[in-house]
């Protein structure tokens, strides 16, 4: 299952090309823009039965400091919490990693150096994160999921969000048995695990649109009972 991250961010350009950055790489991203609302996001997710699993948390947020923030939330919750900020003065970071960040990261920052710390972040909290595959070609078939382009013998192909979210989720783990439940929940959602009418329907627009022949599958393979791959 995807691992959930909240990501508090005022900026809202720098806010979409996180999710989005994040999103390609499988995570399951909830964004807010304001202290009020990560309040409310943290009370909701934390009591349920998705917790999340990592907070980006931005320091100048409009109603209140990111400082305080962090330290509603180390009191009450074990939660991976990563800095993002502007604010570089060393005694600033200093504080807040005694406060219970788990690492601080300073803007401008890149895309690749967020997910290492990220990745090195979850690991010292005992989990373990890959870096995703994020590129994949097979014959005439060429992905980009940074660019969220697919093209088939040097052609777009066209794919509605959830053909391309779950052909995403395929990416991610070329070459590996991706199980019914994990693909349904990582695309619909936990609450759909058991819905596997919807993975026999986009699974079979996919290979219409991606496949010569849809009904001998040479690229988007079934595995009978399990799940489905990628051709590696």
């Amino acid at each position: 299952m995807a691992l959930k991250v909240l990501l508090v961010e005022d900026d809202r350009e720098l806010r979409q090309t996180l999710r989005d950055a994040l999103s390609v790489e499988g995570y399951e991203v909830v964004a807010s823009g304001s202290a009020a609302d990560a309040h409310a996001v943290l009370r909701h997710s934390m009591a349920s039965d998705r917790p999340l699993d990592v907070l980006l948390l931005d320091l100048g947020l409009p109603d209140g400091d990111g400082g305080d923030l962090l330290r509603t939330v180390r009191a009450q919750y074990a939660l991976p919490v990563l800095i993002i900020s502007a604010r570089y003065d060393d005694a600033n970071k200093v504080t807040l990693l005694d406060a219970g960040a788990d690492d601080y990261l300073v803007k401008p920052f890149s895309i690749s150096e967020l997910l290492a710390r990220m990745r090195v972040t979850l690991r010292h909290r005992g989990t373990a994160v890959l870096a995703s595959q994020t590129y994949y070609r097979a014959g005439a078939l060429e992905i980009d999921l940074t660019k969220h382009a697919v093209h088939l013998a040097g052609e777009p192909v066209h794919l509605t969000p959830t053909e391309f979210k779950l052909l995403a989720r395929l990416v991610r783990q070329a070459g590996q048995v991706v199980t019914h439940r994990q693909l349904l929940a990582d695309v619909w959602g936990a609450e759909h695990v058991d819905q596997t009418q919807y993975l026999r329907l986009y699974m079979g627009q996919l290979r219409a649109k991606l496949e010569a022949n849809p009904t001998e599958p040479v690229l988007l393979l079934t595995e009978p009972g399990v799940g489905y791959r990628l051709a590696e």
